[in-house]
């Protein structure tokens, strides 16, 4: 697919008579181009020395950093974030776990946490709009007092996703700790998440220069009562394990020709995964996922909705296809990443994921971009393997087309 690219120059221009969308709340600033033409825009992430901005309008305009005034440049190097994969700002996070090889477990039909998620609360500080609780592998910073058995719901589901996550069998192990834990950031209401960054219409987000996750409590089935809050356990949530698998994932998936059609592709997989009480079902997924993909999933619960007649163009272009250009189109792209992934995960060959896992552990050996992807082909051609992912889902009920 061709991303969408805007003209900064006619964008600057245009926005000087353009009504604001974004409210004030969402952490804007004034952008220079080394021009000095100006816009209002938030800065999303910077990847291979372009910058991803967020205009008022909603659009999202990628634009060189170098461009960008040595004033905006000096900010970005001190205040900038990195999206998933990039390097984060030093500091005193722990590394990364060392890869473990699970290559060879089985893929699980159903994964489920059970027992007590311990919940320990460290801090309560009224006054200063802090409070601080912990569970297993996760610190939840908070801006409101939450009852103790409030944490503890939805607590499951952190480490529900989190034992999913490690029990996939593609050694999945990255993220970093801090403290011993991994920081997760919660916010009472969604104008406050925006204000801290979160991006406008999202239900969280992982900051991967600073290894956390941003959610507005709403999106965990929290909500106010009286003077305390209370759980809605059968809210629904697909965002939260999506952004959680990104916190876990280790950098070295991040590479050139698996970022994006895979990363995000595995991000979805966990996140549509059906999910209750605590467990997901890996084994009844497949119908959620194509529902998911091709329409707006079972009992209009969301879903990328770009029909069963999709043509992505040839895969080898998608594969390699520059994050800002993938994230350009997201219905899209995170559709077929998801489709794609799913099909060496269970439909390819002997349906025994061995093609994908080979990849993988290319990627764990230091190999990117092409080189990583021929590991992927096995020998056969960009050809036969469109035809083959083709052949698999059109018995599925869905044509997936690669037209050259």
């Amino acid at each position: 697919m061709k991303a969408r690219i805007f003209n900064l120059a006619r964008i600057f221009t245009l926005l000087l008579f353009a009504s604001a969308a974004a409210t004030a709340q969402q952490a804007e600033r004034v952008w220079t181009d080394d021009q000095g033409r100006k816009v209002k825009a938030k800065l999303l992430n910077v990847v291979n020395d372009e910058v991803m901005l967020l205009l008022p309008d909603g659009r999202e305009l990628p634009y060189p950093l170098e461009k960008l005034s040595k004033i905006d440049q000096a900010y970005i190097e001190k205040f900038g974030v990195a999206t998933p994969g990039e390097e984060p700002a030093e500091g005193d996070d722990e590394p990364e776990e060392a890869v473990i090889d699970n290559f060879n477990d089985p893929w699980p039909d159903r994964v489920s946490f059970e027992g007590d998620p311990e919940i320990v609360t460290v801090i309560e500080n009224a006054e200063e709009k802090t409070f601080i609780y912990e569970s297993a592998n996760y610190r939840y910073n908070c801006d409101v007092r939450l009852a103790k058995s409030v944490v503890k719901g939805f607590a499951v589901l952190f480490e529900a996703t989190h034992q999913f996550t490690r029990e996939l069998p593609l050694a999945v192990n990255g993220g970093k700790k801090k403290d011993g834990k991994y920081q997760i950031y919660l916010f009472e209401t969604q104008d406050s998440y925006y204000k801290e960054g979160g991006p406008p219409g999202s239900a969280g987000v992982f900051i991967g220069g600073k290894n956390i996750v941003m959610v507005p409590l709403t999106s965990l089935g929290v909500r106010p009562v009286g003077s305390g809050y209370m759980l809605d356990r059968d809210k629904s949530n697909k965002t939260l394990p999506h952004e959680l698998l990104h916190q876990l994932t280790p950098n070295r998936y991040y590479a050139e020709g698996a970022r994006g059609w895979f990363t995000e592709g595995l991000a979805e997989y966990v996140g549509v995964t059906p999910y209750r009480s605590g467990s997901f079902n890996v084994k009844t997924n497949f119908k959620p996922i194509v529902e998911y993909v091709t329409a707006y999933g079972k009992d209009d619960n969301g879903g990328r909705a770009i029909g069963d007649k999709i043509n992505l163009g040839p895969l080898k272009n998608f594969m390699l296809m520059p994050y800002s250009a993938f994230t350009a189109n997201p219905q899209v792209n995170y559709g077929c990443g998801l489709l794609i992934t799913n099909y060496f995960f269970h439909m390819d060959r002997d349906e025994d994921a061995a093609r994908i896992k080979k990849f993988l552990k290319a990627l764990n050996a230091g190999k990117q971009g092409e080189e990583a992807l021929e590991v992927l082909l096995d020998g056969q051609t960009w050809l036969e393997l469109e035809a083959d992912i083709a052949k698999a889902y059109s018995r599925k009920g869905v044509d997936f087309t690669f037209t050259q």
